[in-house]
């Protein structure tokens, strides 16, 4: 009886997590402790600001879900814990009210300007997407929005007074639509059944492969014109010109190579 009883909570426990969509949640915390282990943030206030990171993406993952549970029900998406039942709603309002209180507290032991720029501009941002916004053509710019928050927020923490470079700021943002447009990609198919008609469903499977390209190249292209145009960086931006060719073929590959490209122009410069 309690090993079925132990073997329920860890199955419940899963399921929440998997409303959490955590794939692109710790992505996220990923990029942003290596550009705040770059930087040179120390390593007490790089956990804060990873926890806060962390815990403001599980926010915008638990209330994507709750948003889209009658959709989604409706649509028959099995995959999702709370469309198929298997999760309570209450367990993911209760996630939901938890990463809301840490993510505010983290956020601001990472200083106030750090914290706002956090809260308004990353977790903000994002929760605008889910509220309606990701059914619209401008469903991009909450993503761009995002990405370009965090390394102002990541600067900020490190130092309070000071804004990162422009240049890293559009690069990140540039990522912000590509990770969008990639995200969108496997969904397509369900989003049509649902009729949400954002900027990815509008260009459709042919077009995706294509605008990703062209963002993510543009991206790199801005971070090597911004870190100095060193002669390697000019071989990194032909080597993900070459690459691009193939993203038809593998988007998600040539993605994220770019995107591991241009992470690395970044935290060198």
């Amino acid at each position: 009886m309690a090993d079925a009883r132990s073997s329920g909570r860890a199955s419940r426990v899963a399921d929440v997590v998997r409303a959490s969509h955590p794939e692109p949640g710790v992505a996220v915390t990923a990029l942003t402790v290596a550009l705040g282990a770059f930087g040179g943030l120390p390593l007490e206030r790089l956990v804060i600001l990873a926890v806060a990171v962390l815990s403001g993406q599980l926010l915008v993952g638990w209330t994507n879900d709750l948003i889209d549970a009658r959709v989604d029900r409706r649509a028959g998406r099995d995959e999702k814990p709370l469309a198929s039942g298997a999760l309570p709603v209450r367990w993911v309002v209760v996630s939901a009210g938890v990463s809301t209180v840490v993510c505010i507290v983290f956020s601001l032991l990472c200083g106030p300007a750090a914290a706002a720029v956090h809260l308004v501009l990353g977790v903000g941002a994002a929760i605008t997407y889910n509220l309606g916004l990701k059914g619209t053509v401008l469903s991009w710019v909450p993503y761009m929005v995002a990405f370009g928050s965090l390394p102002v927020a990541v600067g900020l923490t490190l130092r309070p007074t000071e804004l990162p470079p422009v240049w890293v700021v559009v690069v990140a943002g540039l990522l912000g639509i590509g990770a969008h447009l990639l995200n969108v990609y496997p969904d397509l198919d369900v989003d049509a059944a649902t009729g949400v008609r954002g900027l990815p469903q509008r260009l459709g499977r042919r077009g995706i492969p294509v605008a990703t390209t062209v963002v993510m190249t543009l991206a790199t292209l801005v971070a090597v014109i911004g870190a100095g145009a060193h002669v390697w960086h000019w071989v990194a931006l032909a080597g993900v010109v070459v690459i691009a060719t193939q993203c038809r073929r593998a988007p998600l590959t040539v993605t994220v190579t770019i995107a591991v490209v241009d992470l690395v122009i970044l935290v060198t410069a």
